[in-house]
Parts: structure tokens; C-alpha cells; sequence
């Protein structure tokens, strides 16, 4: 703890108003530069994020009026484009991308086992929808047949 601080005028800080903590009161440095850097870099970010944005609006548009693409590349398209722009947020504004290798596996690893999970369960229930209809439309041209 620092010299002209006094423990007391510390702890009022911690029992009220926490903007004035995180706020810059206590910092003992300033870090312009970096603190510029970081600006500059979340406005790269949002501008990029913009970009992509209006690249899957624009794509989208021609897909509906024009509809001489793909559904399944569509699909692929946004997809990729959705996790990309997913990645983007979670690295600059969530700050994974400053963290320590492990953690960002800690997140990364259940979150793909979500998906998979999603994914898994969705097949199986179309499966099973499939099997259902497909049973009752032969069960019924059998009892028509007799």
C-alpha cells in the first residue's frame, strides 16, 4: 500500500461509491499510451464487427430478392461469419485474448462440447421424428390393405 495512503481513507472506497476505485483514483501510474492503444484497438474491433455486419445484411438482401444461392452455403456463411464476429467479442470486450492460455481453454472446451451437445440432440430428435412418421405412414397402409 502506498505511503500517503492512509488504511482508513482506502476502506470507504471499498463500502460506497466503487466508481471512484475503478475509476482511476487510486491509480498511482498513468498509462496514457496504453490506455490509447486500447481505445484504438476496441474501435478496430467495432469497426471490423460493422463491417461484417453489413456484409451479412448485404448478402442476405441479395439471398432474398435474388435467391440464387445456396441454403446450405447460406447457412455456412452466416454461421462462419457468426462465430467469427462471437470470437472477435469474446477476445477484445470480454478480454479472453489477454488471458492465460488454460483459461481460455477452460472456456473454449465446454463451450464446443455445448455445441456438440446442441447438435447431438438435434439430430436425434429429427432421427426419431423421421422414425416415428415414417412407422405411422406403414402402419396405416397396412390396415388399409387388409
Amino acid at each position: 500500500m502506498s505511503a500517503h495512503h492512509n488504511s482508513d481513507d482506502l476502506l470507504h472506497y471499498y463500502e460506497g461509491d466503487q466508481s471512484k476505485l475503478y475509476s482511476g483514483i487510486l491509480a498511482h501510474h498513468s498509462d496514457e499510451a496504453g490506455s490509447k492503444k486500447q481505445v484504438r484497438r476496441i474501435m478496430m474491433i467495432t469497426l471490423w464487427l460493422t463491417i461484417i455486419t453489413t456484409a451479412e445484411v448485404l448478402v442476405g438482401l441479395y439471398a432474398h430478392y435474388n435467391g440464387n444461392i445456396s441454403k446450405v452455403a447460406l447457412a455456412f456463411y452466416f454461421l462462419g461469419l457468426t462465430v467469427f464476429k462471437a470470437a472477435m467479442i469474446v477476445r477484445v470486450f470480454m478480454h479472453l485474448g489477454d488471458e492465460k492460455k488454460n483459461f481460455v481453454m477452460a472456456v473454449i472446451i465446454p463451450l464446443s462440447l455445448f455445441i456438440w451437445f446442441i447438435i447431438a440432440f438435434i439430430s436425434d430428435g429429427a432421427f426419431w421424428l423421421r422414425m416415428n412418421n415414417t412407422q405411422a405412414h406403414t402402419k396405416t397402409e397396412q390396415v388399409q390393405k387388409w
